[in-house]
């Protein structure tokens, strides 16, 4: 191989990453456009349920002041050294 098909086919591997970049970014631009109309992209197929699933929600005030605090009464150990 010489440098003429080297260089050419670096460039032509760079061109193909941005082109699939760019068909990706086209695609969730559309798919976000239609998503009222239509279910997102679920790629709930291909990577963990712990990925896709929706975030924890936080506890409110009135379900803070229901939990009633406790102490935990075991001794704190430290290193050694």
């Amino acid at each position: 191989m010489d440098i003429d098909q080297a260089s050419n086919f670096l460039v032509g591997t760079i061109l193909i990453g941005l082109g699939l970049c760019v068909i990706t970014v086209a695609i969730v631009f559309i798919n976000n456009i239609v998503s009222k109309f239509w279910q997102p992209v679920n790629f709930g197929y291909f990577f963990p349920k712990s990925m896709v699933e929706q975030p924890t929600r936080f506890a409110t005030q009135e379900e803070l002041q229901k939990v009633e605090p406790s102490v935990d009464n075991t001794p704190v150990t430290t290193a050694q050294k």
